[in-house]
């Protein structure tokens, strides 16, 4: 039995248990914590203080309880300690974002992809994010991880991109390439975490914005549709992202709306990108009647998975935002329809364009809350 390993994957799992906490509620004290955690007050204040220590976990001024007593001392993550960077790899952009624990945006690249060769690719990210870790440096964040969101299925097990038709990838071992221009590009070593873009996405709004249910409950579950040149989505599912056996879950862009219908980048034809993709919609007098095929989409989802929120975003939504208009009352006609249950309000990214980026960020906290959640 490896007593260390137990003990320190058992010290992880309280730590996050602590700062999921706060992230939840911010303000918490040491006490506060011990009765929501369910952990002795000894642990807890060892665990903050190692958490102060690794630059999580910041005091506030001691706020003074409407009963007699030693006032308590409310706790906040501490933003200026450590930042976090996010890149997408979009068909024809790459964005690299600073982001702080908490969620906020701080600085932003953006240009379009030069050469779309995976090294090619890897090397340019990686000369853009050097650019922003300088400009994290600058404001005293030192970078405690990155994250990539990838146009394509990512096979989190094997490190493998298996597709993105839009780049014409295949079977790319994706994170040595990563890396490796990282390095010669002389950015920090930290952990680097990969993704879809489409789930990556889901996690800006599912661990940065996500909201309650109506009923007050916690909201666990959001799919994130993307539209862009290629259209995804990312899905969380019971606080994780469900991304299947090879990465493919929620790869709606290519699920076949019509039988022999207009070939698709991936091969196949009647793809639901070739109804309401960003090429597509360009080609239309009207954009805004392909927000019905995303409606369609939409039900389908909302059917199969019956998530606590749905968003959308990416380039299309920006560049014709009446698709989205068009969906949710496509929506709710269907909705009507059956006269099961209302539509679901479907919202817009709360990040814009920034949204893949600010979740490949949101990637690398993701995986630090949940230690039991790794597959590698």
């Amino acid at each position: 039995m490896n007593t260390t390993g137990d003990q320190q994957l058992v010290k992880r799992i309280n730590r996050s248990v602590l700062l999921r906490l706060l992230r939840k509620q911010d303000g918490l004290s040491r006490a506060q914590l011990a009765k929501e955690s369910g952990l002795t007050k000894s642990t807890v204040s060892l665990l903050v203080q190692g958490l102060q220590q690794d630059g999580w976990l910041i005091e506030g001024d001691a706020a003074s309880e409407k009963r007699l007593g030693r006032p308590s001392t409310p706790l906040h993550i501490d933003t200026t300690r450590k930042g976090l960077i996010g890149v997408e790899v979009a068909v024809d952009t790459l964005r690299v974002v600073g982001v702080s624990l908490t969620g906020e945006a701080l600085c932003a690249i953006d240009e379009p992809l030069v050469d779309t060769s995976p090294r090619a690719t890897c090397k340019q990210a990686a000369k853009l994010v050097k650019r922003i870790s300088a400009d994290l440096a600058g404001r005293g964040l030192q970078l405690h991880g990155l994250g990539v969101g990838l146009p394509g299925a990512f096979d989190e097990a094997t490190g493998i991109l298996t597709f993105a038709p839009n780049l014409g990838w295949r079977n790319v071992d994706f994170v040595p390439l990563m890396t490796s221009a990282l390095a010669k590009a002389g950015v920090p070593a930290v952990p680097v975490h990969v993704q879809n873009e489409a789930d990556t996405a889901a996690l800006s709004e599912y661990e940065f914005t996500n909201h309650e249910l109506d009923n007050g409950a916690a909201n666990d579950s959001l799919i994130f549709v993307t539209c862009g040149v290629g259209v995804g989505a990312g899905i969380v599912l019971n606080d994780r992202l469900f991304t299947g056996v090879q990465g493919m879950a929620g790869e709606i862009g290519h699920s076949i709306l019509q039988l022999g219908g207009t070939l698709c980048s991936c091969g196949r034809r009647g793809c639901a990108e070739t109804f309401f993709g960003e090429r597509v919609l360009g080609k239309l007098k009207n954009p805004a009647e392909g927000g019905q095929y995303l409606g369609l989409v939409l039900h389908n989802l909302w059917t199969t998975f019956n998530p606590g929120a749905i968003v959308v975003g990416g380039s299309s939504c920006a560049r014709y935002p009446a698709i989205v208009e068009v969906a949710q009352k496509t929506l709710e006609g269907y909705a009507k329809s059956a006269a099961i249950a209302p539509a679901p309000k479907v919202r817009t990214a709360s990040y814009g364009l920034l949204a893949s980026a600010v979740g490949a960020a949101a990637l690398v906290l993701h995986h630090e809350l949940r230690p039991m959640h790794g597959r590698n």
